[in-house]
Formats: C-alpha cells, structure tokens, sequence
C-alpha cells in the first residue's frame, strides 16, 4: 500500500426488517433473502416494528399490510414522515390488489409492492434493486455532507495565494 492511502473499511451487510404477524411468512421470506447479502430481522406486528426500525435504521423494511395492532398502511406512513426514518425503503408485502389498496399504499410512502403469495425472483429483483438504490442516497448524502464540510473551511481558511500579504 502506498503512503497516504488508506485501506478501504469493509462494507458492512445492509440490514432488513421484515415485519409480518404470521410466522410461515416471515420464515418463507428471511429464506428466500439468504440468496442476498444482507442480516435479517423480524417483526410480528406493527408497534414492533416501528420500535426496531425507531432502534436499528434497517436499510430496508418488508411490510405486510394486514396485521394487529397496527396496519401497514400506518407503520409506512409513519417511518416515511418520521425525518429520521424517511429515507428507509418500504416494501409493502401484500395480499391485497385492489387499486384502491395500492393508492392507499402509495399514499402512505411505500416505494414498491411483492404480491403474496410471494414470487422469490421478484421478492429478489426488488430488494437489491432497492438496497442498491438506498446504497446510492447514502452515499450521495455522505459526499454532499463531506461538500458541504470543504466549503465552510474553506471560507473560515482564506486562501493563501502566492504574492498575497497577510
């Protein structure tokens, strides 16, 4: 390694939450995500859920819709009004497939949709689609902030320029 490199930090696995009251779902799902790299965590209903995600700040949440407690319209509406949770990717996990269902749900912040029963490529397909697209507003958001940071001192520091007199 050459001087005033630095190795680079080993990535670590993007964290999802699945959120569904019925354990053969949540069973069905975290082994279907085996085939992606990425932890798991679960949740059987919707105070639960906004609790790990209050917690952890998962990267991505797999959402039923029809659950105790809570719905997923709400749990949704609540992680993407929340300005610390609001740019978590929801991925609402339904049964439901009435338009008045998916207007609902859109109204509620979710950024996509799997039907149940659910399809393991599609289950797949969107949820590296989506945790690649949250790797790149993380990232985005990381260099705007370390931007932002070079022009505050740099208007603190004055330029030095040759030829110039303190």
């Amino acid at each position: 390694m050459s001087p005033g490199r630095r190795q680079a930090q080993p990535e670590k696995l993007p964290l999802i939450l699945v959120v569904d009251d019925n354990h053969q779902n949540l069973e069905l799902i975290q082994a279907y995500l085996e085939d992606v790299e990425c932890e798991t965590m679960s949740a059987r209903d919707g105070v639960e859920a906004l609790d790990t995600v209050a917690k952890t700040k998962p990267d991505l949440v797999l959402l039923d819709v029809m659950m105790p407690k809570m719905s997923g319209f709400e749990v949704c509406r609540r992680i993407k009004t929340d300005p610390e949770t609001s740019d978590i990717p929801v991925i609402m996990v339904t049964a439901l497939n009435e338009f008045g269902d998916i207007e609902r749900g859109i109204d509620s912040g979710t950024d996509d949709f799997v039907s149940k029963p659910v399809n393991r490529l599609e289950l797949l397909t969107r949820v590296k689609t989506m945790l690649k697209l949250k790797h790149l507003s993380d990232t985005l958001q990381r260099t705007v902030a370390y931007l932002s940071e070079i022009e505050k001192q740099a208007q603190i520091t004055p330029s030095s320029r040759p030829g110039d007199t303190p």
